[in-house]
């Protein structure tokens, strides 16, 4: 678990690390609002693509090599973002950071299948996604620090350095989970054979209960799509909140960017506890849908309310922190849903074609935002529209998820 949680807190500040480079990079490169969003969501038609194949592969090779590879080709790639000069360039470069990523988010999920039974995976998925929280309250200063400090050290500018620095820990963390993860119970030396007898036979005993073992059974099952779609709106939520939260803030006056960096790590800070709180609660009562809408409508009301900030930076901060609280909460919450029914290989197949849907909210939330600031002028029809999208994921799960199919 704490290569797994360092390993996500590394993927979520390569991913979104693009939000603070822009605070400097539009001007140097003359990029649009438009150009931005479009390049930051691009990253994730690639990451779509490669998905559901990559998941596959895992599940085939083993997590340790496989995770490996995407570790040491990300952070290859991510540095490459310095070299970027003109968008076409920082389109490519950002869909084949998608390509190189695809697969480490649902094979960290398909991996907890593995070594978890359902009742206990609820908590371990909080403690993974953790590290997107974590990632929120060090990443922001981080870049900050990095912004401020680097510029025109050895003639580069300082969102040239950002990519730079921050792919080294993900080309590091592969060489360690290549000597450092097991990938299967039967692996693991801490446990002796009666504890390793014990968690195997109650996987099995569950994996024999789900009702989903068949690829086939996933691309054809409407309980797989309509996941899917729930996630897609939570994905537009925390998108919409790593791509553009550095600008809300700035847009209220806030200029020193590590000023902003350090304002961005509050509201991760009071997500990381409602998250684990909340997820230890839904482990506790083994209750898995009211989990997830509450935070879903929380977030839903802090999008709203960002829309109301004007030049004030606490009301800004106050939308903000429901914004981040309810989506980070959310996420984890949302994934005990479809592992509760996918098993075997339909869960590498599943848990994919779920987070493949899910993200192509991570590719429309920052182009749609961008492009509607570049027309209005304001983020605020972006805002509003994620608000809806959140408010959508909290209703289909109260009208078509069953809670019988769930509550585990």
């Amino acid at each position: 678990m704490p290569i797994l949680f360092v390993g996500y807190i590394i993927a979520y500040i390569d991913r979104v690390n693009v939000g603070f480079a822009k605070l400097q990079m539009m001007g140097d490169l003359r990029f649009s609002d438009s150009v931005y969003g479009f390049g930051a969501g691009i990253f994730f038609l690639g990451y779509i693509l490669f998905e559901v194949p990559s998941n596959l592969i895992l599940h085939r090779v083993g997590a340790r090599g496989w995770i490996c590879r995407v570790l040491v080709t990300w952070g290859i790639v991510s540095a490459c973002t310095a070299l970027v000069w003109n968008p076409e360039g920082f389109y490519v470069v950002r869909f084949l950071l998608g390509i190189a990523e695809a697969g480490f988010f649902p094979g960290m999920i398909l991996y907890l299948t593995y070594w978890f039974p359902s009742h206990r995976r609820g908590k371990m998925v909080a403690v993974l996604l953790a590290g997107s929280a974590v990632s929120g309250m060090i990443g922001g200063p981080i870049s900050g620090y990095i912004l401020r400090s680097f510029t025109g050290n050895r003639h580069l500018a300082g969102w040239q350095w950002l990519f730079i620095l921050e792919a080294i820990p993900a080309i590091i963390l592969g060489v360690v989970v290549l000597f450092c993860l097991k990938d299967r119970i039967t692996d693991a030396r801490w446990l002796s054979a009666e504890e390793k007898a014990v968690v195997v036979a109650e996987i099995g005993e569950e994996a024999a209960a789900k009702t989903h073992n068949t690829i086939l059974s996933v691309f054809t099952s409407p309980r797989v799509w309509l996941m899917g779609t729930i996630y897609f709106g939570i994905e537009m939520g925390s998108y919409a909140v790593g791509f553009w939260q550095p600008t809300i803030i700035r847009e209220t006056g806030v200029m020193n960017v590590f000023d902003i960096g350090l304002l961005t790590a509050v509201p991760y800070t009071l997500a990381l506890i409602s998250m684990l709180l909340v997820a230890r609660h839904a482990d506790k009562k083994r209750e898995r849908r009211w989990h997830v809408v509450v935070p879903c409508m929380v977030a839903a009301l802090g999008f709203a309310l960002c829309t109301q900030a004007g030049s004030s930076t606490m009301v800004a901060m106050i939308g903000l922190i429901l914004a981040v609280v309810g989506v980070v909460t959310a996420i984890p919450m949302f994934w005990a849903l479809p592992t509760s029914f996918l098993g075997g290989a339909a869960a590498a197949a599943g848990i994919a074609l779920v987070n493949c849907t899910g993200n192509l909210g991570g590719f429309l939330s920052p182009a749609i935002i961008g492009f509607l600031k570049d027309k209005t002028h304001t983020l605020n029809s972006g805002l509003l529209l994620i608000s809806g999208c959140m408010l959508g994921s909290a209703i289909l799960i109260v009208a078509l998820v069953p809670a019988r199919l769930v509550n585990r």
